[in-house]
């Protein structure tokens, strides 16, 4: 076993979270069967893959009622209790289910408190560290969500709040209601319409970011080949996503060997790269990197300290350039 490393802790927004760099991802260990699934999943692995990660030193799980209807959260709560680990636990609203797993959503009180009570329960926990608005749909419904969230805080079920997808114009809304903790966007070398206006926004007013997919759902591991892709299970959502397909796809995967050049002088994957490059913009505060197995979370590992030079960051951003999507 890897000795625990002692990463610097970094804060989130006007929270007293103090957060390793990265956290550990529970949306692939929810399962197949569902909208979003990435196919099927062991749960001694995932709960596996939990304890490493903690035991490496992480020290904050993100997960979400919806990924695999309520199964992550369950998993997650498994792992906690044969854990003498006490991470922060984050989850997520808005997304729910019918009986035949079929999604909808909602913002609305009643709906909202349901999800809460749903997730304290399968978590096993009497609070929630950071509970998000997982989208910001319905719109209309914003308002509503954001003053139950500020009430559930003062009834100590949750210790902070934060959004995840929203554009700046509805922050600005609910932060008219109550501050903001967290952002939750998608950000990577390969996603980066946030650099726009959501990070320079999220840095102005003091929001902290943890962004999620830094390696693009599995992509820029450096594990990913086209005929991996290819093989993916048919209720695997990736097989539906631009960057897994061409023309993209190729592009990518010159992509990762890039990465996998720079990380060989570290003795650091191409996975280990891309998180460090996502955690180079002064606006992110955390990156959340998924597992699926012990063995995959101890090679994401060293991305708790690794971190890219300004020359290494050049190039990287050098290749986007002169290789647009």
């Amino acid at each position: 076993m890897t000795a625990t490393v002692s990463p610097a802790l970094r804060t989130l927004g006007n929270s007293d979270l103090a957060l390793t760099p990265i956290g550990f991802g529970a949306w692939a260990i929810g399962g197949g069967n569902w909208e979003f699934a990435w196919g099927p999943q062991d749960d001694n692995e995932s709960i596996a893959a939990i304890h490493r990660a903690l035991d490496r030193g992480v020290n904050w799980i993100d997960t979400a009622a919806i990924y695999g209807l309520g199964h992550s959260e369950e998993v997650v709560g498994r792992a906690l209790r044969s854990s003498s680990h006490k991470p922060y636990v984050f989850t997520k609203c808005s997304m729910r289910w019918h009986p035949d797993r079929s999604i909808y959503r909602s913002l609305r009180a009643a709906s909202v408190a349901e999800e809460l009570e749903g997730s304290l329960r399968r978590l096993g926990l009497d609070t929630i560290d950071l509970y998000q608005i997982h989208w910001p749909n319905p719109e209309e419904e914003i308002e509503e969500c954001w003053e139950t969230l500020a009430r559930f805080r003062e009834q100590g079920k949750v210790r902070w709040f934060g959004v995840s997808n929203f554009n700046v114009g509805q922050m600005k809304r609910a932060q008219k209601i109550a501050p903001i903790t967290s952002l939750q966007p998608p950000y990577s070398m390969l996603v980066r319409a946030a650099e726009e206006e959501l990070l320079p926004f999220a840095q102005a007013n003091g929001i902290g970011v943890i962004n999620y997919s830094p390696m693009v759902s599995g992509l820029l591991t450096g594990k990913m080949t086209a005929e991996r892709v290819a093989a993916f299970p048919a209720d695997d959502w990736r097989r539906r996503a631009v960057e897994f397909n061409e023309p993209r796809l190729s592009r990518n995967l010159r992509l990762v060997e890039l990465l996998r050049e720079i990380g060989d002088g570290h003795g650091a994957s191409p996975g280990v790269v891309a998180v460090a490059w996502t955690l180079h913009n002064p606006a992110i505060t955390a990156a959340i990197v998924g597992g699926r197995s012990a063995e995959q979370v101890e090679g994401l590992a060293p991305a708790l300290e690794f971190r890219l030079s300004g020359e290494e960051y050049a190039r990287i951003n050098g290749f986007l350039a002169a290789n647009p999507a």
